[in-house]
Parts: C-alpha cells; structure tokens; sequence
C-alpha cells in the first residue's frame, strides 16, 4: 500500500524554526522528519524514521559483510561494571546518573564497553570461541553542556557500537582492518565524503585510534592534512621538535627593566626599542616564552595550578592540555588563583629568577612546569623575571629552568610541519561520522576476561572498539543534500523512492495517479502519494521540495494529452512522458 499524504502524520512549516542553527537542523524540523522535545533532545516522526532506517540497514549489511553480529543491550544499565574501570567517575557531568526506589546507582549508558565485555565474560572461556564480533545500534546519552546543531550534538543519538575480541594482538590488527574496510564501504554507499585521521584515544582508552571525519565548514572538528598524505586531529597533531642546542657558551641570564609590558606585544616592542639584537634583526614574539598558567580539577575534586611554557607567537590550546592532563577538566586560571599565589607576579612570570627556580616542582612556587616541545635544551629566551615590570634575556633551557615534562599544548597553524615529513600543513573543519580503537586489553583486564589459550594457559583477550553516529550520518547527509527549497535525498536513504503528486480538481487526475501508484507498487517500489483534495499545486510542490524525495511523478494538466511529468529534484529538471511509459522512464 502506498503511503498517503492525507493519511500521513505530516505538517511541514514554511519559516526556519527560531531554535535552528544550521541547515539539516532546518530543513528536517521543516520538513517534519524531527520535532524538538528538549534541548538536544528530538522526536522521530514517520518520515525521520525511515530514513533512519535505511541508513541502519546499510549499516547492517556492511557489519554482517565484515562477520560482525548483532546483539541488543539497554540503555539503562547498573554503576558497578563502570564504576571498576573507573569510568563511573571519569566521565564526571557528561553522563546522565540516577537512583531506583532501592537507592541504587544507574546511569543511561554513553557507550558500552564493560558490558559488552561482561557478555562475552559470561559466555565464552576458550580460544577456540575467539575471534568474535559483536555489534548493537542503539541510543546513547551524554549529558552535553551545550547540545547545538539539531542531530549533529545531542544529548540523546543513535550509535552503532562494535566490539572485537581476539585471543592475540595479531588477531586485532585483523579484526580492526576488517571494521576499518567496512567503515570505508559504508560511508561510500552513503555518499558521504570522509577523511581518516590519526586521533587520540580520550577516554576509551587503547593503542591506536583513528576518526572518520565528513568535512564541512558546519563541522565542530579541526583536522590537519598535508599535500604528502598525513592527517591527523588537532589533538593528536605531534609538533616536529628542533635539535638541542649546544649550552656551553651562552651568555649569561640578565634582568633588564620593561616597564609596562604584561603582553607579549608590548615586551617586543620594549625589546626592539632598547634592547638591539647583536645579530641586527628584530625581535619576534617567537623569541620569548610565555607562560600560561592553568588549573586542574582532578577527578576527586582537587584543584592544582600547572604553568605550560611555549613560545610567545603560539597560544594555548585547551583541547590539546586536556588530552594531556585527562581526565582532569582544564581551565584558565582566575584573579582568586593568582591571588592564593604571590609568587606569580602577573604578567611577568618566568620559570627563573635572580633567586632562583620559581616555576616547576623544585621551584619556590611549587606549581608544575610544563614546556611547549620547542623549548629544547639549549633554547634561549627572553620571559618574566618574576619581578613586576622586569623580565629577563638569555634564559636558558637546561641550564637556567627544567620542565617538569614536555606537552603538546599549543595551537597548530597552517604550514607547521607534518610529523611524518610529508610537507606542510593545513587546518580544515570536519564533522566526526566514525571511529575506531584498539583498545588492546584495558577493559579485559579491568574485569576479568581471559580464556584458555592453545597451551591450557589463561590469557587476556585483547578487544577493539568501533562507533558509527547513526542519527549524526543522517544529519550529515541532509546537511550535504539541499538546496535553498528543501531536502534532496540520495536515492538510497530516501524516505521514499517515488514522490506522486496528483494536481487539480478533476476526478480523472486522481484515477491516473492511482493507477500510476499501483503500477509502481507492483514494481516494488516504495510511493509516497501526494493524494490530498482541495490543495493547491503550489502547496503540494512546495512540500515535495521540502520532503527531498529525488523521484517527484506530476500528474496534472498534462494528462489531457496523455502525458505525465517527471520531476528529477537532483537536476530539477522537468520531463514530459507518455503516462503509459512512466515505469520504463523510471526504470
């Protein structure tokens, strides 16, 4: 039976919801694929769910395809598997926690790993039942602190998580590539652009880690690529490092006055006015070290200040510290920090002074110290004495200050250089659609699950993880499949594959249209007929348009000369056919 628009749960609007953001936001809240239920919260309507559908089910076969199978976890699940792989507690405020009438502890689950391990735990004690894979699609829930974009972050998503167990490292490898090359099939058949990045692993932990990235200028990724082949997250992104520099003979620190220069700016300015370089060029920021101070909240609530020094033209990236320092939360730190410390002199700190070390665990402020990679030993710079209204030339690293550590915390620029040697870089803008993880043995070991290897042995099963956004996917591609009238869906995820509009008044119209129904029916294709009495052609276009079905079949004026048209919303363009032709036209 095709399905009516008389009879179809359907009202789409003409004006751009107040709450939407970007293009798939609107045009699906338009559309009437989604209504909004609470901030990054949505309704799946009936045309929103069969597309959803659609992009499931080639999900599925591509996951059947790479001899995953699929099983079915709830949503809600019990504290205690997250709780001993600490994650109960790493995920902090961005996980939905509540109790039952017993006062137990639940949450809504952000991802599955425990339990997924826990299964295969229960069931499974030998090599001989391993390699297996496992796969679910079901909603997750994170409680983001500022849901944006409609599907694209949401506090409640569709999520296609697979688990691999393998009894060796060597089997992982096999069962990664297996979900990588699938990965690879899906987003082709979906049409779907995508760039593989070498990611950081976060909180899910694992050896290696690599995203799926759609790019688009609406995306809330920043990756890096080089014309030689290397890509990378910024958060993964490894700066290049200088050689060490040759110590002996350096000149000695020196103290100079430089009144009135908090900033960077204003000191190189002071610099070039009183203090000419002996080589004669002019100072640079990237001649001083800046020294950001930051603090760490720690899981169990403490709050420790650490200082990162890097060079005075880079700024801080905070998305790279918290990679560094997780799961600690990382912010700025305030006027009350500074004050609980005097012997940060703002604006004027420097891991060295005439005193002595004061940045660093052997420093007189017992704050960690922590340097850009740039700052190798040898490195000398101009930076903060310590003192207000002074800073000092010629400190240098090895001999005047030590780090605590080194980080990857300042910000990557178009044309630093690939780690790999491939050339320079540029930064673009992405949309996260996939990832995948070897997450090697973390969760097996937290809980407990090995088998018995070949030689009667216990060993620990090695496992990989790997996630597709389902309802992200769908609003990627709507985001990607517009134009300024609505949705054009790609014919395999349509909601429908063919959009029957009858216009007009007269009772012969709606009898064509019916018969042209039934004769597409019977070919097996999926109809959606627009069969509504008593509106107007300008109504019923304006909503196909909206609704994106790529096949529209008009059925009007044209029939008093025994022709149809057929309306490609791809091109948009309009085709006259003889109504007895239409299936072949079609076909």
């Amino acid at each position: 039976m095709p399905t009516r628009l008389s009879h179809l749960f359907l009202r789409t609007l003409r004006e751009d919801p107040a709450e939407a953001e970007v293009t798939s936001h609107k045009l699906l809240l338009r559309a009437g694929y989604i209504r909004r239920q609470a901030p990054g919260v949505f309704a799946w309507l009936p045309l929103g769910l069969r597309v959803k559908a659609k992009v499931e089910k080639i999900i599925r076969e591509e996951m059947t395809a790479a001899g995953a199978q699929e099983v079915h976890f709830p949503a809600l699940l019990p504290k205690e598997p997250y709780e001993v792989t600490g994650r109960w507690t790493e995920y902090g405020d961005g996980i939905f926690r509540l109790k039952d009438r017993k006062d137990a502890d639940y949450l809504l689950a952000p991802t599955h790993e425990e339990v997924f391990t826990l299964l295969v735990k229960d069931l499974y004690n030998s090599y001989k039942d391993l390699p297996v894979c496992l796969y679910q699609i079901q909603d997750k829930y994170r409680d983001e602190a500022r849901p944006r974009a409609g599907l694209l972050r949401g506090r409640e998503f569709t999520m296609k998580d697979a688990y691999s167990f393998d009894v060796s490292d060597e089997g992982l490898a096999e069962s990664y590539q297996a979900q990588r090359d699938a990965y690879e099939r899906i987003f082709t058949r979906l049409g779907l652009d995508y760039v593989i990045v070498k990611a950081d692993a976060g909180a899910m932990g694992g050896s290696r880690s690599e995203e799926f990235l759609h790019p688009t200028e609406v995306g809330e990724d920043s990756f890096v690529r080089s014309a030689g082949g290397y890509t990378a997250n910024i958060e993964a992104f490894t700066t290049v490092v200088p050689p060490s520099i040759p110590i002996e003979g350096q000149p000695a620190a020196r103290v100079f006055d430089s009144p009135n220069t908090p900033t960077i700016d204003t000191l190189v300015d002071h610099l070039n006015a009183t203090e000419p370089r002996e080589d004669g060029r002019q100072w640079t920021a990237a001649d001083t070290l800046k020294n950001v101070v930051l603090a760490l909240t720690h899981l169990d609530g403490t709050r420790e200040l650490i200082s990162i020094g890097l060079p005075g033209d880079r700024d801080v990236e905070l998305a790279r510290v918290e990679v560094a320092f997780a799961p600690a939360a990382v912010e700025a730190a305030t006027e009350e920090d500074f004050a609980k410390n005097k012997n940060l002199v703002k604006g004027y700190i420097g891991p060295w002074s005439e005193k002595g070390a004061v940045l660093g665990s052997e420093g007189t402020s017992k704050i960690r110290y922590f340097v850009d990679p740039r700052v190798v030993d040898g490195s000398a710079w101009v930076t903060g004495a310590n003192v207000d209204q002074k800073h000092v030339l010629n400190v240098v690293a090895g001999r005047d200050f030590n780090a605590d550590g080194v980080v990857e915390a300042s910000d990557v620029r178009a044309g630093d250089p690939a780690p790999d040697g491939s050339g320079p870089v540029e930064i673009a803008r992405g949309m996260e659609i996939g990832h995948v993880f070897q997450l090697g043995r973390k969760y097996a070991e937290a809980l407990g699950l090995k088998v018995l290897d070949e030689n009667g042995k216990l060993v620990t099963v090695t496992m990989g993880s790997y996630g597709i956004g389902v309802t992200r996917i769908l609003a990627v591609i709507a985001e990607t499949n517009n134009d300024e009238k609505g949705l054009i869906w790609p014919a395999n995820v349509s909601p429908f594959d063919i959009h029957v509009i009858a216009t007009g008044k007269d009772d012969e119209v709606f009898e064509a249209a019916e018969k042209i129904v039934a004769e597409l029916e019977d070919a097996r294709y999926e109809v959606l007929y627009d069969d509504r009495p008593k509106v107007s052609p300008g109504v019923k276009f304006g909503d196909a348009e909206l609704i994106g079905v790529p096949t529209i079949v008009i059925v009007g004026k044209g029939l008093a000369d025994g022709v149809v048209e057929l309306w490609d919303r791809r091109s948009n363009e309009r085709t006259s056919v003889p109504v007895a032709d239409v299936l072949k036209h079609i076909k």
